[in-house]
């Protein structure tokens, strides 16, 4: 008996996941092997279903309840309403029941509809036709009943419906070409090649006949590697083994391009695969502001229990007295006296935490949820962030994080498509010293105007045109392009040399064809891959044939790459072109210092650089370089390893022919965006899986890194010179020596004080950072936390998508807990963006599967400067203020009750009736708060906008935190107090009557409990909503409408409350109440006065702080007030910031203010005329003691402007 399956299953599941090293075995066509081969054993794989959905049909209900009565607010609300259903309690049930169950019943149907939705996504993808060859026929099935072994025929553009390995091809040299846009951001064309041994089966009766195995590697989400083997049975013949690598490997999501068809059996499927292994699973995001509300929370649950428990202590201290706990108009039944004091205790505690449970009313979270999903439609409706080209504007897919897009400190973003436009454009190249600028070529599109070669130098003589001619031929014959051949009218397929329109270049990099494309400007044009054959037309339309021979293909460890081909004379040649770091070592000769100048050169303008060397073979070389090639391509351990050594031992001697530099466009404004978000203090992090050297010029263009920023390496080539330990302690020691001597400026690179560091790391180096350190020497993720916190931009290169959400996390999870974005636009970003606290997608050339995994979608990366500055600026300002509000007008409306239990014996009679306990939240003080939330605007949209240093005063949840929480706890208590006493004592000069009620002894007026309550009830309603008038900077109509039609709204429902009898109530208490208390003179000015008196402190201590100590967002109201709303027209506003108070220790004091000369030049326009001046005090509310205030004009064109 055969144990291998059990013991293989054993070491798995005892050894842990990461020691478990196995492979499976792959039938060809699920057809057995002949007899007397290996012994067939079936295996189980998954089908080729994808799931992205969160809950199904049966476990919706339930896993949706868990998830919302995880949060606190849900939870004390269920359990407020339980006790109400449980005992005897002052108000009714519904009060707490009938919101709660709205809201879990909104957010039910949302969720529910958002998972609908990734339900429908999943079945078009699972539901998908795809063609299967059965039997040496074509059968079509759905996607999701796709198998381990089947044999698929995948037609041009036509996605790859899951992982397969390429057997044939309709290109005679077995090759296809994919774009993987959707992997790995790169919408280039890639060339995979199929076996050798079966690219001859092109029918499928042949393949119908093949009997091959495929041993590889369970599955990993590593896209760049594959490891594998195939076995081909032939008629009475052994196997014959052929070594599989990545590039065999279609990866599911990726398209066919320029091949008709394709053969390809299936490895990995569904879930299984490559991209649904670099699938974040998708969890519910929490926003910073949401955290508060929570913390918030907790402190009014203690406050309420805190009140609740003095409450019921203090009434059985008051009820020690016989007549006073059983007086003879109220005694108590039989039942009653024989409860336990426990239990009647306990009973009375919950009747209390009922009674003042509207401290934390459920209404806070309906008015949240509103706010969040309305005021996210003014991003949808956004008109400066709509785009022409495409057709759409933003979009909004969970509405949830609004206000967390004020609170970035962290952008991560993509590069290819994401900040760059992925359009190459040639530059120039350097034969020898020779420099050669053909006019604009970009992307196999010759631009207007492009004719001719602009020399800048003298064409070189003699020998130099020789060289310079091998330059050109290397150029056109060092690469992977391919050759697009389109149709004419006639129907005749025409090559590039016989009509230009008709055929273009396409590559796995869209700078080799900017470097083709300018070779054929220059004279040399490549013609197409035939036979093994290279085909050249030279400047004298002479076609040259080159037999390619091998190709050394690109990685980022050598940064070159090679091919070796022999000439029509016999004469072997091997070209190679790479980074200058790669090549320069590895010259023996050649004008080296003329070219590494102009390459430095063209480096520091931002360009991509690459160098192209040459050596001739003789026949015995290259039949050496053969015989190692195949050794370690057969090699099916270490293979890497074994042909990284072989490229090394053969790329040496070169002799150095030039240089080239091609431009990588930027997005629109991509530059300025980063500029903005730096000044606004966050960091920008690139995570790409493109080369360090292409990363490295894109973050040059597009400012991340600057001239004078010291660029620090982290990459696998460093490492292989000295170990990681010593590589990390080299570059801390870098950056503490200089975070030690002076003091670093907050905005990180615009000050010249100190060295700007930016960070480049590979992914080969973070996954040996992020493991623990085996030497038992510390963690390295803290070391390197501690060098990227000192840089002022960090470079993350060749990236695998799990790799990006991990560097997310980490940054996430560090011991500042910063805020997050991750925004990106192919389906490689999605784990990052799903990581982040923030996800973005970009709508672009990548496909959509970033969009719509994303919590926002934008056009172009340009619109994120708006969406953060402007949008997360407001939406954040709004909610803190709608959250600080909610508790503050809480705590006005429940204090009063908790102080009335003092003179009502602790009774548990409310002070309040119950239309006005039910309709305060809901009615009388919910419209103006929300309205405020969705419309307020402190400061000018233009003014967010020009100045982007505003966004730090609202950073780290300034607006939420503990010192402001308990400014407007204790407004509330001070308010509270002055309504309660203020009404206690203004009517305190009373007799009774003899019918028990209270009369005033001036006016007659019949006062009763309901009508000191309903006194008590107006002061607050109209002091918490003149309180939100007074905060109002904003004032539009529809302000003036829902706060002035609040308080008409309050008095109308009391007047028609209190003059009807209603039949159907059981009580008549507030019969007439409110007329009579309105009837009265002392009632009207008592109302005038308390109102007046709560507000007070509140306009006092504003109206100090804004002249006194005036914060840089109040001195930009105030001068925009001054010249009525105009002041966004002055720029830059960097003179209206607060000035920076020092320490004893040199340190700030408030470090999110900017760092600026108290006085600033800054242009206006008056008349037409540009005049340039200074803001001198009179900008400076309140500051003419601390500056000279003196003002200068230069005096322009127009009319004088000394100010």
């Amino acid at each position: 008996m055969d144990f291998s399956v059990l013991r293989n299953l054993i070491r798995r599941y005892c050894a842990g996941e990461e020691n478990w090293v196995d492979s499976r075995t792959v039938y060809i066509g699920q057809r057995e092997p002949p007899p007397g081969a290996e012994a067939y054993i079936p295996q189980r794989f998954p089908d080729n279903r994808i799931v992205s959905s969160k809950y199904t049909f049966w476990n919706f209900v339930p896993k949706n309840l868990f998830e919302q009565f995880r949060r606190i607010a849900n939870f004390y609300f269920l359990i407020i309403f339980l006790v109400q259903l449980i005992i005897d309690t002052p108000t009714s049930p519904i009060t707490s029941g009938l919101p709660l169950f709205f809201v879990i019943t909104v957010t039910a149907i949302k969720q529910g509809y958002e998972d609908w939705l990734r339900h429908k996504a999943d079945n078009a993808i699972n539901q998908c036709p795809v063609h299967i060859i059965q039997h040496g026929k074509v059968v079509r099935k759905q996607s999701h009943k796709l198998r381990v072994g089947d044999i698929v025929l995948v037609k041009e553009d036509e996605t790859f419906p899951c992982d397969l390995i390429l057997l044939s091809s309709s290109r005679e040299d077995g090759t296809c070409f994919v774009t993987t846009a959707s992997l790995d951001g790169e919408s280039s064309h890639k060339t995979y090649y199929a076996v050798q041994d079966t690219k001859a089966f092109n029918t499928e009766e042949e393949l119908d006949s093949l009997h091959a195995t495929i041993e590889c590697e369970q599955p990993q989400p590593d896209l760049y590697k594959f490891v594998g083997r195939i076995n081909i049975y032939q008629d009475r013949d052994g196997p014959i083994a052929r070594p599989l690598g990545s590039e065999n490997l279609l990866l599911r999501g990726a398209t066919l391009k320029n091949t008709e068809h394709i053969y390809a059996v299936a490895i990995y499927t569904g879930m299984e695969t490559k991209m649904a292994l670099n699938y974040q699973s998708k969890s519910q995001k929490r926003s910073a502001v949401e955290k508060s509300m929570n913390a918030f929370l907790v402190v009014y649950l203690c406050i309420l229990i805190s009140k609740a428990m003095i409450n019921t202590v203090l009434k059985y201290v008051w009820q020690a007295d016989p007549n006073r706990d059983e007086p003879w108009y109220n005694e108590k039944t039989e039942l009653e006296r024989q409860r336990h004091v426990l239990i009647r205790a306990f009973t009375d505690f919950l009747a209390f935490m009922v009674l003042f449970n509207y401290i934390i009313p459920v209404s806070m979270y309906v008015t949240v949820e509103m706010q969040k999903f309305l005021g996210s439609y003014f991003i949808t409706w956004d008109e400066e962030m709509y785009d022409e080209e495409l057709g759409e504007g933003a979009q909004v897919n969970t509405s949830d994080l609004n206000e967390e897009l004020g609170q970035v400190e962290y952008v991560f973003t993509d590069k290819t498509g994401t900040l760059t436009e992925n359009n190459m454009e040639f530059i120039e190249c350097c034969v020898d010293g020779h420099v050669y600028v053909p006019h604009a070529i970009c992307n196999g599109q010759i631009l207007p105007g492009a004719s001719g070669i602009d020399m800048i130098d003298s064409s070189p003589g003699g020998g130099g045109k020789e060289r310079e001619e091998l330059f050109f031929r290397a150029l056109c014959l060092c690469h992977t392009v391919q050759v697009k051949e389109e149709e004419t009218v006639d129907g005749i397929k025409r090559g590039i040399h016989q009509g230009k329109a008709t055929s273009f270049y396409i590559s796995s990099s869209p700078d080799e064809v900017a470097l083709v494309e300018g070779m054929k400007r220059l004279g040399f044009t490549y013609l197409r891959l035939k036979d093994s054959h290279m085909e050249i037309l030279n400047r004298e339309d002479e076609i040259e044939r080159f037999e390619l021979m091998e190709v050394l293909n690109f990685d980022s460890v050598r940064r070159r790459m090679s091919v070796i081909v022999r000439s029509s004379t016999g004469e072997y040649y091997l070209f190679c072109k790479g980074a200058d770091s790669s090549i320069f070592p590895r010259v023996v000769s050649g004008k080296v210092e003329q070219v590494r100048a102009r390459v430095e050169h063209n480096a520091v303008e931002g360009l991509r650089t690459l160098c192209v060397a040459y050596k001739r073979l003789t026949q015995a070389e290259y039949e050496d370089v053969c015989h190692q090639l195949s050794a370690a391509k057969l090699s099916l351990q270490d293979r890497d390893k074994r042909l990284a050594e072989a490229y090394d031992t053969i790329e040496k001697d070169f002799i150095l022919l030039g240089a080239t530099a091609v431009e990588d466009r930027l997005q629109d404004k991509a530059a300025d965006t980063i500029e903005s978000l730096h000044k606004a203090g966050m960091k920008v992090w690139v995570l790409t899986g493109d080369k360090m050297e292409t990363a490295a010029a894109t973050c040059y263009a597009s400012k991340l890194f600057r001239r004078s920023t010291q660029i620090l390496e982290l990459t696998t080539k460093r490492t292989e010179e000295q170990s990681l330990h010593d590589v990390l302690f080299d570059l801390s020691r870098t950056v503490l020596r200089q975070h030690c001597t002076m003091t670093r400026d907050t905005f990180s690179g615009l000050s010249n004080d100190f060295q700007d560091y930016g960070l480049i790391i590979d992914g080969a180096t973070l996954s040996a950072v992020m493991k623990p350190a085996q030497d038992g020497s510390g963690n390295y993720k803290e070391i390197f936390l501690e060098i990227c916190r000192n840089c002022s931009a960090v470079l993350c290169c060749r990236m695998a998508p799990l790799q990006k959400a991990q560097i997310v996390k980490l940054i996430k999870s560090s011991k500042e807990h910063p805020i997050t974005l991750a925004i990106g636009d192919g389906a490689n970003d999605v784990s990052m963006i799903l990581e982040a606290h923030v996800g973005i997608g970009i709508m672009g050339k990548e496909g959509r599967q970033a969009a719509r995994n994303s919590d926002y979608a934008i056009p172009k990366f340009k619109h994120l400067k708006k969406m953060l500055l402007v949008h997360g600026h407001y939406y954040y300002i709004r909610i803190a203020e709608l959250v600080q509000y909610f508790f503050y007008k809480n705590v006005c409306f429940i204090f009063p009750q908790f102080l009335y239990q003092f003179y009502c014996g602790f009774s548990q009679q409310p002070l309040y009736d119950t239309a006005y306990l039910t309709l305060y939240n809901i009615s009388f003080t919910s419209l103006p708060i929300l309205l405020y939330s969705l419309i307020e605007q402190h400061i000018n949209m233009d003014i967010l906008k020009k100045d982007p240093t505003l966004y730090r005063d609202i950073a780290k949840n300034s607006l939420l935190r503990w010192r402001i929480f308990i400014y407007w706890t204790f407004l509330g208590v001070f308010d509270a107090a002055v309504f309660f006493f203020g009404a206690y004592f203004l009517f305190d000069n009373t007799t009774f009557t003899s019918n028990g009620q209270l009369m005033t002894t001036n006016t007659q007026m019949m006062f009763g409990n309901w009508t000191f309550g309903t006194l008590v009830f107006t002061v607050l309603v109209f002091t918490v909503t003149l309180k939100l008038a007074l905060d109002t900077h904003y004032w539009t109509w529809i302000n003036h409408f829902v706060i002035w039609g609040s308080l008409l709204f309050y008095v109308i429902f009391s007047l028609l409350w209190g003059g009807i009898i209603w039949p159907f109530l059981n009580y008549q208490r507030m019969y007439y109440v409110f007329m009579q208390m309105l009837s009265s003179g002392p009632a009207w000015l008592g109302i005038i006065l308390l109102i007046t008196v709560s507000l007070l402190p509140d306009v006092v201590k504003k109206v100090l702080c804004r002249a006194l100590w005036p914060t840089t967002t109040e001195r930009i109201q105030n001068a925009d007030k001054l010249y009525k709303g105009h002041l966004s027209e002055f720029t830059p506003l960097t003179s209206l910031h607060a000035p920076i108070r020092k320490r004893g220790d040199g340190r700030n004091l408030n470090p999110r203010r900017s760092e600026r000369l108290s006085k600033k030049l800054m242009y206006t326009k008056w008349g037409g005329a540009t005049d340039y001046c200074t803001f001198s005090s009179f900008l400076r509310f309140g500051e003419s003691s601390r500056h000279s205030g003196v003002g200068h004009a230069y005096q322009g064109a127009g009319p004088e402007t000394s100010v």
